[in-house]
């Protein structure tokens, strides 16, 4: 009756809910028909709550003591022997009995039975503790137990390839993860360990681990410990893809042989390694592989044909599994006695299956088993792949195998050898990336014209002209010309970063590289923008070093000196000289300064080099997915693609180049050295100006007047004054009064540049500073009067002393200084443009760094993509700076002092 009650209850319980009347009614009608031996009434204890050397049981819902020489065991709920202690006799749960171990024996076995003598320490169980990498051995084959327990080291050489277990008791093949990697069963650097699989650095491998889970939901997000473990490896694994070829293989009599996969060199005669080999069959990954192989070896190899039908296996979007047979571009098919498959119409095309590697068996004479006359060898193996044009799953068209024997007459086996090589290309329509390119040059070369057309515009204003003349079509030419090249860099650096970012980037596959028979329209581009940049290059330094020049020198005598007559005996009162050094060295530091960049050219390339050879960032030019900066020495090496080799080098070296460019405005020129502002500065403190024309009728003016009257003096004065000037206790430097305006650009009249050119045509007519030694006198004198007229004149010029050929200041407008160009025309007065930003630097280096810069670059790319050698590449750039710095040094002293009358020989 109980039991039925109680069954009740339960079904009750299971079936509906109880209210707290109910339970109470219920308890007021079973409880008195129990029996008072029955208790139903406990104390509540959690396991946790009991000591240790007690057990939860789980009938009394209570804890219990454990007997002599126990504890509680892992789960609380029974208890296991003390270490040292071995296990008599066990009856099930807490009933068991424990007997210490003997002293020479105090290890205790891994069930608990028996005690042994043990070959190193203990573990807190009281268990044989082993090292990593071991396994503890406690038995005979038979189940023996030994008498001393050993630790042996599990085998990780490649002959087993194991590790111990989790439980160290057995040794286990290590994870495959590892050998495919490592070839061991450690995973040492670079490669990668996470998750418990050892994945390669060279791989896709995702870099960003992703740890965070969101439950959108609830809107609670926290770090998953299992995402931060797994996730990462779970990722890698999925993005190798793989190409899954798989071959029928058939004897010569036909018969079925095996369904093999491609891997391992199947269809490779080259011997390599097994890693380098499988490389062929990564999805992407351009494959080229060539070698020699001594004939007796490939008699040896192939002493019958084997015949292979080549499928891909591939999977639809319901994960059927199809295979898809390969068709073959046999060159030596011939029909109707041509070879129909060398036609560059693929429509013309006779497709076969079946393929072999190599035939040692029809070339037989005379008997089967003698040596062949003649055998046929598959030299070339080709496997095309194209991508479907704007897929953007990777889906790809059926592959095609493209292959070419070739016979060999043995004659001497042993000294005769064949070139074989098998290659995997990946292709993809570049038709619409042509279009786009075609577009940007268009639109680009348009806009270069119009640039073109206002800088011949601009430079015809400048030299006086509006006749539009043969040389103002020559002009105009030399700067389409650097704008062209500008057009041509601008798209091939754009299109080298495009390939190398989506191509690289890319998770699934949705374009490819081009091939190397795609790639000529991109090197032709970068040819003709070299060769654009390099007449530019040349047309601004023939520019610098025809320029005009003279220092005026505002220093005036200081009294008079008895000088004595030569030739007459008697002395006669003369001004005092005006010493002819300060000019000398205001010369001297204006050659100095007319190679300074705004880089320095030796780190650029150093550092360019560093980053490609010794980083690795040349291996981001390689012919495969991988991003890694690193390879790894075992795995396959794919070729470089010369747009990527483009790219790369393109990068680095603007990157470098804008990193030197901010650093020398932003921190050398502030805190440590502006040779071009220091250059004004020297001018002022020697009381020399200076006067330059780039053009006939336009130039810069640099204002070098001192404000102290006089430079030509001792240390405590020009301290003195240096100290008046600091404290703004005398006037400021600037042409206008009250103004720190020094550096101008000149727009001259015809009438001044005539009067110019008068005076300067006998200084520098018969005479030049190189033969001034030898000269005669009165072309000497000549030459010093012409040099001090001509003195005199500029100064006067500037002191508004000629009033025809007077100029007026004025600010430039905001869109001359955007087009380059004055719209005014100095017609009766020059005009003296205020200019702040020092632009006299455009006829030295300083002024031209994104020409010299993007020359640099292009010099160094057209090397590379000559002979594939980034260090060779490096050298030629740099030895070509350096012959082009020492020509303009060269040339520009000359022509310093040849327009100035400064002996060459002071300039250094």
């Amino acid at each position: 009756m109980a039991t039925g009650g109680r069954g009740a209850v339960v079904a009750m319980a299971a079936g509906s809910t109880l209210s707290s009347a109910s339970v109470t009614l219920f308890l007021l009608l079973v409880l008195p028909r129990v029996s008072q031996a029955q208790t139903f009434f406990f104390s509540f204890r959690q396991p946790e709550t009991c000591g240790h050397n007690q057990y939860f049981d789980i009938s009394a819902l209570s804890c219990v003591a454990c007997g002599s020489n126990q504890r509680q065991d892992a789960r609380g709920t029974s208890c296991v022997c003390l270490p040292g202690f071995q296990m008599i006799s066990n009856n099930g749960g807490p009933d068991i009995t424990c007997k210490k171990c003997p002293e020479h024996m105090k290890g205790v076995t891994e069930d608990g039975w028996n005690c042994i003598s043990c070959p190193g320490g203990l573990t807190a169980e009281g268990k044989c503790h082993c090292p990593t990498g071991h396994i503890l051995v406690e038995r005979n084959v038979n189940g023996t137990l030994l008498s001393q327990a050993t630790c042996e080291l599990c085998d990780e050489s490649e002959n087993s390839f194991t590790v111990a277990n989790a439980l160290g008791n057995r040794c286990v093949r290590c994870e495959p993860a590892f050998i495919n990697t490592s070839k061991s069963c450690a995973c040492s650097e670079p490669n990668i360990l996470t998750g418990g699989l050892c994945l390669s650095s060279t791989g896709n491998f995702p870099l960003r681990m992703i740890s965070t889970a969101r439950y959108g939901e609830l809107g609670i997000s926290f770090t998953s410990e299992w995402f931060a473990k797994y996730l990462q490896s779970a990722a890698a694994a999925c993005w190798s893809t793989k190409l899954k070829f798989i071959a029928a293989s058939y004897d010569v009599r036909g018969n079925f042989l095996k369904w093999q996969t491609l891997e391992g060199g199947i269809l490779q005669l080259c011997p390599d390694t097994e890693t380098r080999l499988n490389a062929a069959y990564s999805f992407g990954t351009t494959y080229q592989q060539s070698c020699e192989i001594p004939v007796p070896k490939i008699l040896t190899d192939f002493p019958t044909p084997t015949f292979y039908d080549v499928y891909l296996e591939y999977t639809d979007e319901n994960q059927h599994q199809y295979i898809w047979a390969v068709p073959v571009l046999n060159l030596n098919l011939q029909h109707k006695k041509m070879f129909v498959n060398k036609d560059s119409s693929s429509g013309k095309w006779l497709l076969t299956r079946r393929i072999f590697l190599v035939d040692t068996l029809s070339g037989r004479e005379n008997d089967l088993g003698s040596q062949p006359r003649l055998i046929r060898v598959a030299t070339q193996i080709s496997l095309s792949i194209h991508l479907v044009p704007n897929t953007k799953n990777g889906n790809i068209y059926p592959p095609l195998i493209t292959i070419a024997y070739h016979d060999i007459d043995i004659k001497d086996p042993s000294s005769q050898s064949v070139k074989v090589s098998f290659s995997v290309t990946y292709e993809m329509d570049q038709g619409e990336a042509h279009v786009q390119t075609d577009i940007a040059l268009g639109v680009l070369g348009g806009l270069a014209v119009l640039s073109s057309l206002l800088k011949t515009a601009g430079w015809k204003r400048r030299i006086g002209s509006p006749m539009i003349d043969l040389q103002t079509v020559a002009k105009f030419l030399v700067y389409y010309a650097g704008d062209l090249a500008n057009v041509f860099f601008i798209i091939t650096v754009g299109t080298g970063l495009y390939w190398l970012i989506f191509f690289k980037a890319q998770k699934s596959v949705s374009v490819l590289l081009p091939v190397p028979a795609q790639e000529k329209r991109f090197v032709t581009y970068v040819g003709c923008g070299f060769a654009l940049k390099a007449l530019q290059f040349l047309h601004k330094l023939i520019s610098q070093i025809t320029i005009d020049i003279f220092f005026i020198d505002w220093e005036r005598p200081k009294g008079k000196v008895l000088k004595a007559v030569e030739g007459e005996g008697g002395v006669r009162s003369a001004t005092v000289p005006v010493s002819i050094w300060r000019t000398y060295f205001v010369a001297n530091e204006w050659n100095e300064i007319q190679t300074v960049r705004k880089i320095n050219p030796l780190f650029q390339v150093l550092t360019v080099l560093f980053l490609l050879e010794v980083v690795g960032f040349k291996n981001l030019a390689l012919m495969d997915s991988s991003s890694s900066l690193s390879r790894s020495p075992p795995s396959y090496i794919a070729p470089y693609s010369r747009i990527l080799r483009y790219a790369v080098s393109s990068a680095l070296w603007l990157v470098i180049g804008l990193i030197q460019i901010v650093f020398f405005a932003v921190f050398y020129e502030r805190f440590i050295e502006d040779k071009i502002r220091q250059f004004v500065d020297l001018c002022c403190m020697s009381n020399i100006s200076v006067f330059l024309l780039s053009h006939r009728c336009f130039g810069y003016y640099i204002h070098g007047r001192s404000v102290h009257g006089h430079a030509d003096t001792n240390m405590e004065e020009m301290n003195m004054n240096l100290k008046r000037e600091a404290e703004n206790l005398c006037s400021q430097r600037g042409l206008v009064p009250n103004t720190d305006g020094q550096t101008f650009q000149i727009a001259i009249s015809s009438q001044m540049r005539q009067h110019y050119d008068r005076i300067h045509e006998t200084l520098t007519r018969k005479n030049g500073p190189a033969r001034l030694l030898s000269s005669s006198g009165s072309t000497f004198e000549q030459s010093v009067k012409a040099y001090h007229t001509m003195n005199k004149f500029l100064g006067s010029f500037i002191d508004h002393v000629h009033k025809e050929m007077d100029y007026f200041i004025k600010d430039k407008l905001l869109l001359e200084r955007i087009l380059g160009m004055e719209f005014m025309e100095p017609m009766e007065k020059s005009i003296f443009y205020n200019d702040e930003g020092y632009s006299f630097s455009s006829v030295l280096y300083y002024g031209n760094e994104a020409t010299l810069l993007i020359y640099d670059l292009m010099f160094f790319c057209v090397v590379d993509l000559a002979c594939q050698n980034f260090i060779l590449a490096a050298f030629l750039t740099y030895l070509q700076q350096e012959i082009f710095r020492f020509i303009r040094n060269a040339v520009g002293q000359k022509n310093l002092a040849s327009k100035t009358l400064v002996d060459q020989r002071f300039l250094i």
